[in-house]
């Protein structure tokens, strides 16, 4: 890789993980008190996708070990978002829904994150951030 390559590579990253920090501190300020940016990711994808997981499929989706899945998982729990129940195949593993109040918890959230969201698209233009995304995806999945 030529220096110019190195160098272009290292700003590419630079702005990935700056804009990632900028993003996780503004949604911190602004989720509802109590919701951590874990707990809403694992919410939304349980609302999102409709269907049960397992917590090790969960781990893998958000690529943090299954301990720190399972910690996630305690809280929500806790919090009466998530159902655990036995895999009724497996009795060694478990099976996690979102709850009706997880959902509402969820919507929530979505609620207190839209404004700033939304802005950040229209101050950026829908025309790019729709070019955006297809890159960011394949960034995504080049690193994964």
């Amino acid at each position: 890789m030529s220096d110019d390559a190195n160098t272009l590579a290292i700003m590419l990253f630079s702005e990935v993980l700056g804009a990632d920090q900028v993003l996780r501190g503004r949604l911190s300020k602004v989720l509802p008190k109590g919701m951590e940016i874990s707990h809403f990711a694992v919410l939304n994808n349980l609302a999102w996708r409709e269907v049960e997981r397992t917590p090790a499929q969960l781990a893998e989706i958000f690529h943090v070990t299954r301990g720190a899945m399972t910690n996630t998982l305690a809280k929500l729990e806790w919090a009466g978002y998530i159902h655990i129940r036995p895999d009724w195949d497996d009795a060694r593993r478990k099976k996690i829904a979102i709850s009706p109040a997880g959902r509402q918890a969820r919507d929530a959230a979505l609620s207190s994150i839209a404004p700033m969201i939304t802005k950040v698209v229209e101050d950026l233009g829908e025309e790019k951030v729709r070019a955006a995304l297809p890159i960011l995806r394949e960034l995504r999945t080049k690193i994964n």
